[in-house]
């Protein structure tokens, strides 16, 4: 059975006190003892870091009583008002009314393409080139438009739509068409570093590509705050 656009409404305007209420009642439960609980989390296909497993491992090592749920997404969601306890995305795409805790380092974007592709096409030297070659693009979903590649060249930013020969949804199967040799594909460093160690991809326009402020995980602030979600802030603090 599905919400009316009313009860939609509704629910997102009590989401939040429901979660209050739902993080007072562990906080009860849990004292004396250690964190427990479900944990819900949103996070971004593209937190290389965070789902990489080190830093998650550590944490249900450390806490087993929590049982932690994961939603990978690249849609736009409102953690509170669908529920999730807290979510990692890039800083830059983060609501300012929530508390952020980085979980990586600076990132960079990067163009790739693989020895193959670049010996038959020659090196680009600028990103303006790019609307003359075949390029792999990404989007999140499938109604909405690929994402533009993002340069910055003497300090000023800014981006290309390259040609659509091929677009997807799916990361890993870009990379692997960019190792193939099918075009140039755009994304975060650290999702092509495995094929740039073993020579199958070849980073191009490396200038034009600065780094940026990493990953957080962030929750909306509130005056009780789940222990398991407390512990969970605490622990990466302490890794990083």
């Amino acid at each position: 059975m599905a919400l009316t656009e009313a009860g939609e409404r509704l629910y997102a305007e009590a989401a939040p006190m429901l979660l209050e209420m739902q993080a007072a009642l562990e906080a009860a439960a849990s004292l004396g003892g250690a964190p427990r609980g479900r944990l819900t989390l949103a996070v971004s296909s593209i937190a290389e870091s965070f789902l990489s497993g080190p830093l998650l491992t550590s944490f249900l090592d450390r806490y087993p009583d929590v049982k932690m749920h994961i939603t990978v997404t690249d849609e736009e969601f409102d953690i509170v008002a669908q529920g999730y306890d807290a979510g990692v995305r890039l800083g830059e795409v983060i609501a300012q009314d929530m508390i952020a805790v980085p979980v990586s380092g600076e990132q960079r974007q990067l163009a790739v393409a693989s020895p193959a592709y670049l010996e038959r096409h020659g090196i680009p030297r600028h990103p303006n080139e790019l609307a003359n070659r075949r390029c792999i693009g990404w989007r999140r979903s499938a109604n909405v438009a690929p994402y533009r590649w993002e340069f910055s060249e003497d300090g000023q930013e800014f981006s290309v739509a390259v040609p659509d020969t091929i677009t997807t949804t799916d990361m890993a199967l870009m990379i692997k068409l960019s190792v193939a040799g099918a075009g140039i594909s755009f994304g975060m460093e650290d999702s092509f570093r495995p094929a740039i160690a073993r020579g199958e991809l070849v980073p191009v326009l490396d200038e034009f590509c600065p780094r940026f402020p990493g990953f957080y995980i962030y929750y909306p602030s509130r005056r009780n705050m789940a222990p398991k979600l407390r512990a969970l802030v605490e622990h990466l603090r302490g890794i990083r």
